[in-house]
């Protein structure tokens, strides 16, 4: 008999919500000699940091060009997020992956392609073979219009994202439920937070599976 969980379509952004990039965007930075090791490992403390140097906007466009490209298969899976995709994979619950990525990035005077990255990143994580994924359930934009407008397309009941601002966009899908994932605090008051807020997968994974109804 089929549960009220074979009707969901759960829609994952990627970067910063499946992907944790909090230990190499440390690492890659320090080794770059763009901070100082004792840094916290947090993205917008260290994006600040770059920022303030001579040229800091391009270090910091560089220095992202090459974790989300060459360097990204150093990047972990959030904690307790495999064990989410694997009981939505028993339960029948369909899961899809929708990422506002650009193809290409220069880095050095070189193009480099963020989506193969990605994918080599998500076979690597064993989404192919582990979490009940296939190539085709993943999807790459190359604008946040253009990632609503798949959302959209594809009847999402759910969307998880780490991004407030997604959610605030008009053109967002009234019916589809906003899940924001927010392992390092709320987002601030009138950034367009959706109601439900999560700091780990583990509490979206008690969200979607303690209710008997489901």
């Amino acid at each position: 008999m089929k549960s009220a969980r074979h009707e969901l379509l759960v829609g994952i952004d990627l970067d910063n919500t499946l992907v944790c990039y909090d230990d190499l965007l440390h690492r890659a930075a320090w080794e770059e000699r763009l901070i100082k090791d004792s840094l916290p490992k947090n993205k917008e403390m260290i994006r600040d940091a770059i920022r303030l140097l001579p040229d800091g906007e391009g270090r910091w466009t560089r220095l992202q060009a090459i974790i989300y490209g060459p360097r990204m298969r150093a990047a972990a899976l959030f904690e307790g997020s495999g064990a989410f995709l694997r009981h939505c994979a028993r339960s029948g619950m369909q899961t899809v992956i929708v990422s506002h990525k650009t193809r290409y990035a220069a880095l050095d005077g070189k193009p480099v392609d963020l989506r193969q990255s990605a994918m080599e990143w998500l076979e690597a994580k064993g989404f192919f073979s582990d979490f009940g994924f296939s190539r085709s359930d993943v999807y790459f934009e190359s604008t946040r219009a253009e990632k609503i407008e798949r959302i959209q397309a594809l009847r999402c009941t759910h969307f998880i994202d780490d991004l407030a601002e997604v959610f605030a966009e008009e053109a967002f899908p009234m019916e589809t439920r906003k899940l924001l994932f927010a392992p390092h605090g709320a987002a601030p008051a009138g950034s367009g937070a959706p109601a439900l807020t999560f700091t780990n997968w583990d509490e979206l994974d008690r969200f979607f599976f303690d209710d008997p109804r489901l």
